[in-house]
Formats: C-alpha cells, structure tokens, sequence
C-alpha cells in the first residue's frame, strides 16, 4: 500500500514537473502568467471532477421521487446536499493537486493562494450544512409531521445562527493567520452586547421548542391573537418572527416570542370538527315582560314549537294553582310569563335547525340585567366551519329570533333606555 502511493506521489510529481516546463518553454517564462494558467487549469480541472460526480451522484437520488415513499432520498435531492458533496470532494481532490502545482515553483505565492483556495472550501463546507439542516425540515415534510417540523425550524435557525459566528471566525482565522482562541478570546469583552443582540433569537427558540414539544399551534392553524387583534391563518414560525395571513388578506409579523407570552385563541381544533360557536345574545325590555293570561296560553298555543310545551305546562299549574286561595290573581302561584315562553321558543327552534350541531352544547339562557336591558344568550354550535356558511346560519337564526320576539310582545332594545 505504502509503495502504491509512493509510485501515485511520484507519477504526480512527474506529471506536474512536464506542465511546468511546457509552460515556462512555450508559453511564458513570468511567474505571474504561470501561477495563472496554473490556476485556471486547476479551475477546470476541479470543475470537471464536480460535474462528473454530479451526473453519477444526481441520477441515483432523483430517480426516488414520491417522498411518501422515499422521503430520506427525496430530502436529500430536493435540497442539494448531493450538489455539495460533489463540490466537496473535487475540491478535495484539487487542493492534491494545488498543493503539487504551487507548493514547488511557487513557494512565494504558494500561502496566499493556499488561503484563497480554504476560504473557497470552508464556503462549500457551510454550504453543505445549510443544505443538510434544509434536508432534515425537508425529510418531516414529506413524512407529514408537522409539530416537529416547527421545532426543527427553531433548531436549525439557531445552529444557523451559530454556524455563522463559527464560519466568520474560521474565515477570519485562515484569511488573517490569526488563531480562533485569539479571536474567541477578545469576544469575552463583549459578551453581554451579544447576549442584548441575540435576546429575541433566545426567545424565540424557546418558544418553538414549547411550540412543537406542546403541540398547541403548528403552520396552517387557523388562530386568534386578542392582543393584537388578529385572526387569521398561521403562515410560518420562524425564530424570530410568525407570519400570520389575516382573513381579509393582509399579513400581519409578530415576535415569535409572542406565542409563548400572549393569549393565543387556536380554532384550529373548531374548524377540523366542522363546527363553530354561537354565542351572541338579543337584549330585551323588562318593560315589555308579562305573565301570561288563559287567552294568551290559548293564542301561543297555536305555535307548533311550544305547543307541547304549553300544553304540559298548563296541565302543571292548574293542578298547583286547585288549592291555591285568591287563584284568580296571576301574582298568586306558578306563571308562565312571555320570556319564559319565548325562551322555550328559541330553545325548540336550535333544536329542529339542521344546521346546529345537536351533539354539541346547546343553551339559551338569561343573563344579568344590564342597564340595556336583559340579555337573552344563544350558545350553540354550528354544524358547518366555513366563514361565510358560519355567517350565514348565524344571521338567519337571528333574523328569525329578532322578528319572532314579537309575537310575544317583546321589545328588544335598540338603544340605552329601559
């Protein structure tokens, strides 16, 4: 083995001696045009290594191409991390033969072109690692596992973060000939300006981990931030800033961290079940309650929602108001009053709607009395999700609710005044 590289070292050395001379003898004997020709002969050289292990490295990972299927293979090709070992390795086969072409003839440029052709390699090494964090979100993706792949935004944004101090210093270090505990060593001074300087990167990476390790939010969640007054549809989690697209199309950035110190409303849930709430209340005049009389029972009688209703009611009082002294009086015993009844009405009226979820909560109910009035409140869910079929079964059930009042002689209030 030993002898076998000995023979390649050899043949190298040879092979590099006869370039030399046939450009010193029949080109130029000036060491700058040599260095040069030299250089764009190593150029093409690595270039043509680079593009043939591309056309064999780039048909074996394409030809994977469903990445349900394949999706190590289909990450791996899709962000480029073939396209950098290729360069890698030829520019490692170069930096073989730089060294024979310039280390011999040409001690004196030999250091800087040494540096120029490091800062070349430690780009494509970098590059390489921005690809391969790229591969892993990429191989989630394909695999549908959304919560991780916010968490692994938050990681490989952070290892980013850090991969360029780490490549600034090494760039600095080859380019100047300054070692990297020098160069560490004076940023101890500053330490606390780059902690102020990467406060929101910290944050936010601490709210993506919680974000993904919780499972409370992920991109595509339809979601409501009170603070800022904001519904809409997560579009990305980054470290530092979520980008939101509101419902009447605008975009809306706010601090990632934001997601971990703010109340977040998440309706994802609602619109996966294909339901929604209902929870808005008519407002009444106390003025206009009555108990109801024997004619006004026989009248509400004829509504085929609370007929049933009436009729098992009216059989209760009458046998709890048999005994009762003074019974001609309303005041006297158990009533039915026009609230109650219309109260009843709303309740029936949800019940037999096709479009409310009759699995889900249903109430109608009083509120506390206000200086508006009394509040009656719907709660109740919607059997469909969608905004505008939401919007639509809640202003029919309301148009008919405020409308219907008044065959009940309600007076539902428009304005501060009882």
């Amino acid at each position: 083995m030993k002898e076998e590289i000995q023979q390649t070292k050899t043949l190298l050395a040879d092979l590099v001696l006869t370039i030399h001379r046939f450009i010193a003898e029949n080109i130029s004997d000036q060491w700058e045009v040599q260095v040069l020709i030299k250089f764009l002969m190593l150029f093409g050289i690595v270039f043509t290594l680079d593009l043939l292990i591309k056309i064999i490295l780039l048909p074996i990972f394409s030809s994977y191409r469903d990445g349900e299927k394949y999706p190590f293979f289909k990450a791996v090709h899709t962000s480029g991390i073939t396209r950098s070992v290729a360069n890698i390795i030829a520019l490692l086969l170069g930096n073989i033969l730089f060294t024979a072409f310039f280390s011999v003839y040409h001690k004196e440029t030999f250091s800087i072109l040494h540096r120029v052709y490091n800062v070349v390699a430690i780009v494509a090494v970098a590059r390489m690692g921005l690809r391969a964090l790229k591969a892993v979100e990429n191989y989630f993706f394909y695999k549908k596992d959304y919560y991780k792949i916010v968490a692994l935004k938050a990681i490989s944004e952070t290892l980013k973060t850090i991969g360029i101090f780490i490549f600034i210093v090494v760039l600095i270090s080859v380019i100047f000939g300054i070692q990297g505990t020098t160069i560490l060593g004076s940023l101890g001074a500053i330490t606390a300006v780059l902690v102020l300087v990467f406060r929101d990167t910290i944050l936010g990476f601490m709210t993506s981990l919680h974000v993904a390790t919780s499972k409370n939010l992920k991109v595509g969640d339809w979601i409501g931030i009170p603070k800022y007054n904001l519904e809409g549809t997560i579009e990305e989690i980054n470290l530092l800033t979520t980008k939101i697209e509101n419902f009447d199309k605008t975009k809306s950035t706010i601090p990632t961290y934001d997601l971990l110190s703010t109340e977040i409303k998440n309706m994802q849930v609602m619109s996966e079940s294909n339901t929604r709430r209902i929870k808005r209340s008519i407002s009444f005049n106390i003025k206009s309650f009555r108990f109801l009389s024997p004619e006004d029972i026989e009248k509400f009688s004829k509504i085929n929602l609370v007929a049933d209703y009436l009729k098992l009611k009216k059989e209760e009082i009458a046998a709890e108001r048999a005994g009762l002294q003074n019974s001609d009086l309303l005041i006297n015993g158990r009533q039915l009053t026009n609230i109650g009844v219309f109260r009843e009405y709303t309740f029936n009226y949800l019940k037999n709607s096709a479009h409310i979820d009759q699995e889900g909560t249903l109430m109608v109910r009083q509120l506390e009395n206000t200086p508006q009035g009394l509040p009656l409140e719907i709660y109740c869910f919607t059997n469909n999700s969608v905004w505008t079929n939401y919007e639509e079964i809640q202003s029919d059930i309301f148009d008919h609710l405020l409308v219907a009042s008044r065959e009940f002689d309600l007076e539902v209030m428009q304005f501060n005044k009882i």
